[in-house]
């Protein structure tokens, strides 16, 4: 399989430029059917995205960390903003971090957001999700519906990705927050993946509903920092990634009450080189679909099922922080099978998704870019 190779030197004239197309190279699948894209940069002016949706009028919502909301319209950066957004804790990796719509956004204009929410008591913050509606380019109607504690001035590990089922369940992706003791421990919300209705109640049927000691919101334990999760609609699957230490980083298939290990179990070491861990498996500890050591930094995440890119439908495309690309994963079911580097050495990636256009689009930091990844053809 041949690696599409796209490089941008570091010249400022490059990087500030409104938009450029990369010439086109061919890309080889699994199958041996050869693809070719093209790379269009909408913006080189954005700092630190996070999250991205697009509402139905084809305008594009893309969060900062500093706690901004910017619109894109007609591929367009536009100066105004989305105003009335909550404070965040803009502190180390916390700020303002996804963004999404509800399912039925055309029917109930719900808006989704997690943030760094700083302590109301005192100092630190931790992770919360909000909804909102929209009126003209302000958030009304707020709604906190999940508060993440305990409270820590660590300035790490958020975690923060929300997601929707088919039932329009909300899988909400918190991270351990720098305690690595958190991920094994129920009664506190971090380390963990949690299930909500989209109201914020809780489920009757999640995993730990009837145990007294345990957050009634958790779907899943044992996570490190999970910073991309995707629904696969047609085969009923949540798949998530997390970062490791220093190697381990994995892709996990998430199922209701399992653990997923950190840090008992883990591929990794810690960041100055020494053992954190013997095991990298252990009974009742959920292996990881695949792991990338060396650690590749993952961030962002999406399932691709459109039709500008047949023969990677059904991929899922992984954000690359440390490694500066996208990850091209291709599965056979449940099976990781091999991945392809797109966008290689191009930017810190931050956030994957798909567009109503069936495109593919790329919001980076290191520079702050938007990108589109399309067909060479059109």
């Amino acid at each position: 399989m041949k690696i599409l190779n796209y490089f941008i030197p570091a010249v400022a004239a490059i990087l500030l430029a409104c938009s450029f197309v990369n010439d086109p190279e061919p890309g080889t699948d699994k199958h041996g059917e050869a693809s070719a894209y093209a790379i269009d940069t909408l913006s080189a002016a954005l700092s630190n995205p996070w999250g991205m949706a697009w509402l139905p009028d084809g305008r594009m919502l893309v969060t900062e960390r500093s706690g901004e909301i910017r619109i894109f319209e007609n591929d367009q950066l536009k100066e105004e903003k989305i105003s009335g957004v909550p404070a965040v804790f803009a502190r180390g990796q916390g700020g303002l971090l996804d963004i999404t719509l509800h399912p039925n956004y055309a029917q109930n204009g719900w808006i989704y957001i997690s943030y760094s929410n700083p302590n109301p008591d005192g100092a630190g913050a931790h992770t919360a999700v909000m909804r909102a509606k929209l009126e003209g380019n302000s958030l009304v109607n707020q709604e906190k519906l999940f508060q993440a504690t305990p409270y820590t001035t660590a300035g790490v590990h958020y975690g923060s990705r929300i997601v929707f089922d088919d039932d329009n369940y909300m899988f909400i992706s918190v991270g351990e927050r720098g305690a690595m003791d958190n991920s094994q421990n129920l009664s506190n919300y971090s380390g963990k993946i949690h299930r909500l209705h989209d109201d914020g109640r809780i489920p009757s049927d999640n995993p730990f509903v009837n145990d007294p000691e345990a957050v009634k919101s958790i779907w899943s334990y044992g996570h490190r920092n999970p910073q991309g999760m995707v629904w696969d609609s047609a085969n009923k699957r949540l798949w998530a990634h997390e970062h490791g230490p220093r190697g381990g980083d994995e892709l996990n298939l998430v199922e209701k009450g399992k653990n997923y290990g950190w840090p008992v179990i883990s591929y990794g070491i810690n960041y100055n080189g020494t053992i954190l861990t013997e095991l990298t498996e252990k009974e009742g500890m959920e292996q990881p679909v695949h792991q990338w050591t060396p650690s590749i930094a993952p961030c962002g995440m999406m399932l691709y099922t459109g039709d500008q890119f047949p023969e990677w439908k059904g991929n899922l495309f992984v954000g690359a922080l440390a490694f500066r690309h996208v990850a091209r994963v291709v599965l056979d079911g449940e099976r990781y099978v091999e991945e392809e580097r797109l966008l290689d050495q191009m930017a810190r990636v931050r956030a994957v998704e798909q567009g109503p256009d069936g495109n593919i689009y790329v919001a980076t930091e290191g520079p702050g870019m938007m990108l589109r990844i399309r067909p060479a053809a059109n």
